[in-house]
């Protein structure tokens, strides 16, 4: 058996295949085909819509400083430079320029949909 939960979770059936690794913002997105120009078939990605912000939970806020690129931002506050499209996301963000003006106030979020802990709980 695996040591890594996820490789397991995907034995088992548990979790769907997909090309796109876990964490992937692409992860679970359909793959579809379309016949190209000389009838091969060309795979194509479903489109992607952004989530609604308000289902985050805010957990803190982030001030951004001049010269500040959205992937040195998740990396501190998320712990991986690849995951800025988890913090677009959670801010509405279609574009990740968006989150690096000077002052731009970035939240930083529990996964979609998770509810933040009741105050008697902190």
């Amino acid at each position: 058996m695996s040591n890594n939960l996820v490789e397991t979770l995907f034995g088992a059936g548990l979790l769907p295949k997909t090309d796109f690794p876990p964490g992937s913002r692409y992860q679970g997105s359909a793959v579809r085909t379309r016949p190209g120009p000389d009838g091969a078939p060309v795979a194509y990605l479903t489109l992607r819509f952004c989530p609604d912000p308000a289902r985050f939970a805010t957990l803190s806020v982030h001030r951004v400083v001049a010269g500040e690129r959205l992937d040195q931002t998740s990396a501190r506050l998320i712990g991986d430079p690849q995951q800025f499209w988890a913090l677009c996301d959670a801010n509405g963000a279609v574009w990740p320029q968006e989150l690096e003006a000077e002052d731009c106030r970035v939240r930083l979020t529990l996964p979609i949909d998770v509810p933040p802990p009741k105050e008697d709980n902190l």
